[in-house]
């Protein structure tokens, strides 16, 4: 136990508090700037397993933030959950590192989460948060949300049966509706939110539930804003996802985006869920503030970026163009959505 002696000194841990971690099996969605650090803290925490998956492979606009990763990693395009797996293995031999490269659907969850104590997100889009979040109340398991783009992040700890769910906080609070890729990141934002969602999965896997944080956690490093909102009020009985009558709606097939490669095309066809629309004005603004190319008219948008042409229809419907992989177009579209 030499290894975690400066951790069981803390008396809030103990002995006690690393056996209970030291059983304890965590399942990260997501390993980019968030599952980077998290996934570093709870290996060097000394946890029995990580089941880290990510769908991405590691570009050199990774580095600047993204833990774990080596010019060598860019170079070589690896895929991220592996790469993570190779450099956790050398930072902690000890702990079992399961690494998953693929899309994070339900079907892929619901096989992974058998014996998982914990969900820390790390991902970059709500539609996935909002999946994690029904499984996390279907199967009763801790999932805390962590989000940030620019200066700006928030962090939630959700307990099933106890603290609102994702789905109730986000019909009462603003997102910001940006992403990384149109008003870009700081490093700190990122250090700042895995602080929090760290210190949450510390109490939570060594048994300290009286010690998790009860608040929504919003701020803005560079503004030099924090916000700590009481949310008990907020969770809702009718919510579909952790009321009363729960039907799970994000772990319904007609809730997930489809995408399909075009026949005789070199174009993927994304279809968001049903109901979902797009402000095309606000988006235009926004993806020439970030110097991108935008054309279009009334009916729909067209941008170019990494290569392929995208358009967007106010149904929320997406063209890929110059792209047969299903992979790259959801990449491409997750990155000027959100």
């Amino acid at each position: 136990m030499d290894r975690y002696s400066r951790q069981i000194l803390f008396k809030k841990i103990g002995e006690s508090g690393q056996k209970e971690i030291a059983k304890k099996h965590v399942l990260i969605l997501g390993v980019g700037a968030l599952g980077t650090h998290t996934s570093e803290t709870l290996a060097r925490a000394g946890v029995r397993k990580l089941t880290i998956i990510d769908r991405d492979y590691v570009e050199m606009s990774n580095l600047q933030r993204q833990h774990l990763f080596t010019e060598e990693d860019a170079f070589n395009k690896w895929p991220k959950a592996e790469a993570a797996k190779n450099r956790l293995q050398q930072i902690n031999r000890e702990v079992e590192i399961e690494a998953i490269v693929a899309h994070a659907d339900r079907v892929l969850l619901e096989k992974t989460i058998e014996d998982v104590d914990l969900f820390i997100d790390g991902t970059d889009n709500f539609e996935t948060r909002f999946l994690l979040n029904d499984l996390a109340h279907k199967y009763n398991i801790p999932y805390i949300f962590g989000s940030c783009v620019g200066s700006f992040g928030m962090v939630f700890t959700i307990i099933p049966g106890a603290t609102p769910c994702l789905q109730c906080l986000l019909k009462k609070l603003p997102l910001q509706g940006q992403t990384c890729d149109t008003v870009g990141i700081i490093a700190p934002t990122v250090q700042m939110v895995t602080a929090h969602q760290s210190a949450e999965a510390l109490k939570i896997l060594s048994r300290n539930s009286e010690a998790i944080r009860k608040t929504f956690v919003s701020f803005d490093l560079w503004e030099n804003e924090y916000v700590s909102l009481k949310a008990d009020a907020l969770k809702s009985k009718e919510c579909l996802s952790c009321g009363k009558k729960r039907t799970y709606p994000f772990l319904q097939a007609d809730s997930n985006t489809k995408a399909s490669v075009l026949c005789g095309r070199d174009t993927v066809q994304i279809r968001p869920a049903e109901g979902e629309s797009l402000l095309l004005e606000q988006l235009a603004d926004r993806w020439r503030s970030a110097g991108f190319e935008v054309g279009g008219n009334p009916f729909l948008l067209s941008i170019v970026k990494e290569g392929a042409r995208v358009v967007f229809f106010k149904d929320g419907r997406a063209l890929v163009h110059g792209t047969k992989s299903i992979e790259e177009a959801r990449k491409i579209y997750y990155s000027l959505i959100g």
